[in-house]
């Protein structure tokens, strides 16, 4: 008989394991439950997010109870609580009128993919953790990035968080492969995770080029690069030089000019060391698409490049890829911790994991991209980038139809920037505040020139559901004209 015999008393249903043989039959009454759930959150919701404003959420889910109770409610009634407040007081992105951000409504099949990752749990640091999903990693990371690097002599990718993370990846790699005195050049419409990096890496502040049009110009970027080195007093090696570039800027969606962003930085790369990383986390999803993806042009060029696929992949958060031309410039991220990547183990053909990620543990976020891409093809994504983007032009149209409005630009992908005729940023920014406040449309805000040359506030609507129908395009600039008013008439006439 042991010394410490376990006890007698049967463990708690909400104490019962997800994975293993037993594990669906744990699962079944807890995800009807979390369905159930979801559907009464959204019914009383009743629009794309709650009204009432931050006041309004905090009572709902104080009326849940205690966040840490002594004795716990079961498992059903913990799901159906919690799991209902938090659909009723979430802003939703399946609703077309949430559209704010870069904030995709996630497809249900790649969310039963993550499902499954969450039950069989793999950590990707180590082979003995996630043999399969290691496996499916690596086979599907290097065709994704062929199709970002088609010619590049090894394409390979690496699982992110997302854009900070690749981000940081991209000006980490560009910091090993040229010099510790790295410099980053990027425009005013990059993002704000360019200078996150830096500060991360204990890097100069970047050089910002002004974008009045909203894209980085390649003459400005030669004129910086030629002149980045005649004010230092002493002779030296040149600075060494990471320029950045945007395809799909956050604001607007905008696509820098890479082509000749590419041939700038090769023009330059005989006279200094100097790299291109395109930030794509936004637009890279159009790789996808025949009909848009001549918008990328000269992607194929840069030397490390982001992308998000949930935004424009509808994947639930997180699944970013950091892509390369050549595997071999991953190498850098190579680290030795014995009980999960032992040299010898190594040696002996198991393998090391810990290199393709800064972080340690890490969820398997391929299967959900794996699945989606298996059911859809890439046919399929294609069609719903088409879609996404043909909303957004119609949205663009109806814009550009109503004259009590004023629409900023054509949009470059699935963003439209626009804002009331003769309004004021005050009364820009108290529209958005007002429809929130309501629960009635989810828009952003973003600075951008006017027709004038300006820098105004804008409403953004960053169209991201392939389902969005016209109606609800002519509902949601219907909600907006409805909190705009109509011009006084001149009463000397």
């Amino acid at each position: 008989m042991p010394a410490n015999p376990l006890p007698a008393n049967p463990l708690p249903d909400a104490a019962l394991l997800a994975g293993g043989a037993a594990g669906p039959r744990a699962l079944r009454p807890l995800l009807d439950t979390v369905l159930d759930a979801l559907a009464e959150g959204a019914a009383a919701r009743c629009g794309p997010l709650p009204a009432g404003g931050p006041d309004a959420v905090t009572q709902l889910l104080e009326r849940c109870g205690p966040t840490l109770p002594d004795h716990g409610t079961g498992a059903l009634d913990a799901l159906h609580t919690l799991v209902t407040a938090l659909a009723a007081g979430a802003a939703d992105p399946a609703d077309p009128h949430c559209a704010a951000h870069l904030h995709a409504p996630p497809l249900a099949v790649a969310a039963a993919a993550d499902l499954a990752a969450s039950a069989l749990n793999p950590s990707m640091d180590s082979w003995d953790q996630a043999p399969a999903a290691s496996a499916l990693e690596q086979r599907l990371t290097r065709d994704l990035a062929a199709l970002v690097h088609p010619r590049g002599p090894g394409p390979d990718a690496l699982v992110t968080t997302g854009g900070t993370e690749a981000n940081l990846l991209g000006v980490l790699l560009a910091r090993e492969r040229l010099s510790p005195r790295l410099a980053l050049l990027c425009g005013a419409n990059a993002h704000h995770s360019v200078h996150r990096a830096a500060w991360l890496l204990g890097l100069p502040a970047p050089m910002v080029l002004p974008t009045p049009r909203g894209i980085l110009d390649p003459a400005a970027v030669h004129d910086a690069l030629t002149g980045l080195d005649t004010l230092n007093c002493t002779a030296g090696p040149p600075t060494p030089v990471l320029v950045v570039a945007t395809a799909g800027t956050t604001d607007s969606g905008a696509i820098d000019p890479l082509p000749a962003l590419a041939d700038t930085v090769a023009a330059h790369r005989r006279g200094r060391p100097t790299a291109l990383h395109v930030d794509a986390a936004y637009g890279g999803a159009l790789l996808f698409s025949p009909a848009h993806r001549t918008k990328l042009a000269g992607l194929d060029r840069a030397d490390t490049v982001t992308i998000d696929l949930h935004k424009l992949g509808w994947q639930p958060v997180a699944a970013g890829l950091l892509t390369v031309p050549d595997g071999r410039a991953l190498a850098p991220l190579g680290h030795r911790a014995d009980y999960l990547n032992a040299e010898d183990d190594t040696d002996a053909g198991l393998p090391d994991l810990l290199g393709r990620s800064l972080r340690t543990t890490r969820r398997p976020d391929i299967l959900k991209i794996a699945v989606t891409i298996r059911a859809l093809g890439t046919a399929g994504l294609a069609a719903l980038v088409e879609r996404t983007c043909d909303a957004a032009r119609d949205l663009a149209d109806r814009v550009a139809a109503e004259p009590r409005l004023t629409l900023h630009t054509r949009p470059a992908i699935s963003t439209v920037l626009f804002r009331p005729a003769g309004a004021d940023d005050e009364q820009v920014a108290a529209i958005r505040r007002r429809l929130l406040t309501e629960g009635r449309a989810v828009l952003g805000r973003a600075r951008a020139r006017d027709h004038d040359g300006r820098t105004v506030l804008w409403l953004k609507a960053t169209l991201l559901n392939p389902h969005a129908q016209p109606s609800d395009l002519a509902a949601l600039v219907k909600l907006v004209l409805d909190q705009t008013p109509r011009p006084r008439k001149d009463s000397s006439r």
